[in-house]
């Protein structure tokens, strides 16, 4: 069953060009250039009760916009969407209590009071019954690991630690469906771990529509099978992430090791050498190509064991960000 849906969903933006000076001022009160930027063009998709999905595209690409329309603070230009059945810029009350909306680079706890103090704001504003609303802190600061840290001030928490009482605060009143904008940016790798098996298995017992914006590949990689890429504003991609290494991964690798040394001079005939150390090594090689090649280094080089591997997922995207793959649009995949 679908909970969100985007058809061709469109905004642009205008915006005013001024000289620079006191003349371009003047002029400026007389005859202004306006310029249209268009941020998401004709966006179409579906996302399905309990789906985990990665929105992925480069920096300007319109993923925020998107997401902005959809819960509702931005009105598209044209097209239509569809939020649990509501139409989210009308912000119909019983819409806005079944969605949450958090954002990596923004907070909504204030700052100079304890999580705790917003926590109980959020339960009046949402309606959250007294009981329902206790087990739910204590559920969730438990799996966060952050219930000792309840009645600290925000602004004394650690960047982390912040992240997860905004976490907390976006998932109080069960909501099923949550955005999540860049949710783990700035985070250490352990903090950034954390919070990824958190929103997985929250995923996994809540059955909550997720929609996950992320500029880390591990973040896509550990927790969406599914992604849709968006670059000047179109969908180019949206599908499974495997599907999406598999068809657009010009490249492939042959992980070798060998019973005897091999020199990398070698190697480099075969493809281009990531690592060799001698007893081991890393050849990255056409797709077409990986059937001959390691049927030739088998026959004339020493190995022992060779496996072949897709490139890292941080490559491909960057191909497609790059424009170095075609990818089909929206209805081509």
């Amino acid at each position: 069953m679908a909970v969100i849906e985007a058809d061709r969903l469109t905004k642009t933006f205008t915006s005013v060009r001024k000289e620079p000076g006191l003349v371009g001022s003047l002029r400026g009160l007389f005859s202004r250039q306006r310029t249209e930027v268009h941020a998401v063009r004709e966006v179409s998709f579906t996302i399905d009760q309990g789906e985990l999905v990665g929105f992925l595209g480069p920096n300007g690409a319109g993923k925020t916009t998107v997401l902005k329309m959809l819960s509702g603070i931005l009105y598209p230009t044209s097209g239509r969407a569809c939020l649990l059945g509501y139409v989210p810029w009308e912000r119909r009350p019983e819409m806005q209590k079944q969605f949450s909306l958090v954002m990596g680079q923004k907070n909504q706890l204030w700052w100079d009071l304890p999580a705790a103090e917003s926590f109980l704001m959020l339960k009046e504003l949402y309606e959250v019954e007294d009981r329902r609303f206790r087990a739910r802190v204590a559920q969730l600061t438990e799996l966060l690991e952050v219930r000792h840290l309840l009645h600290t001030q925000v602004r004394k928490l650690s960047l982390g630690e912040r992240m997860k009482m905004e976490l907390v605060a976006a998932l109080l009143h069960s909501p099923r469906v949550t955005f999540m904008d860049e949710p783990t940016i700035g985070l250490d790798v352990v903090a950034q771990k954390r919070i990824r098996e958190f929103i997985k298995e929250y995923n996994r017992t809540e059955k909550t529509t997720i929609v996950l914006t992320s500029h880390y590949m591990d973040d896509i990689q550990e927790l969406c099978d599914r992604v849709i890429i968006i670059d000047h504003g179109r969908v180019l991609f949206d599908d499974q992430l495997q599907v999406l290494l598999e068809r657009y991964g010009s490249t492939r690798l042959l992980k070798l090791t060998f019973n005897a040394p091999v020199p990398r001079e070698v190697l480099e005939r075969a493809g281009r050498v990531q690592e060799a150390n001698g007893v081991s090594a890393t050849l990255e090689v056409p797709r077409r190509e990986v059937a001959r090649v390691a049927g030739e280094l088998l026959t004339h080089l020493p190995i022992a064991d060779v496996i072949i591997a897709d490139v890292e997922a941080d490559d491909v995207i960057r191909e497609v960000f790059a424009g170095k793959v075609l990818v089909p649009e929206e209805g081509q995949a």
